[in-house]
């Protein structure tokens, strides 16, 4: 299985083709080379293993890190649930 995460593009360096993005307050930087569209500062776009893949609407890119700021807030909470119920068998 393959994820795409949605990050907005803060800058490009045009001299190497690549992009830095900002998904969920992490800055990364992402190569352009495998995308055919013309990508700006301010576009959302899917990024896979160092690959800007495409381009995404900015409302279903916000409500796709909605989703995934929900999951990790879920995973967090179990994770502290399991820490707390280890210790309480200790």
């Amino acid at each position: 299985m393959c994820l795409a995460i949605p990050s907005k593009v803060i800058s490009i360096d045009k001299s190497t083709n690549i992009a830095t993005l900002d998904t969920l307050g992490v800055q990364r930087e992402a190569s352009l080379d495998l995308i055919n569209e013309e990508v700006k500062i301010g576009d959302y776009v899917l990024l896979h293993i160092g690959y800007v893949m495409g381009k995404i609407d900015e409302e279903q890119a916000k409500l796709s890190l909605e989703t995934y700021e929900e999951i990790i807030k879920t995973i967090e909470e179990e994770e502290k649930e399991l820490q707390e119920a280890n210790k309480s068998n200790s």
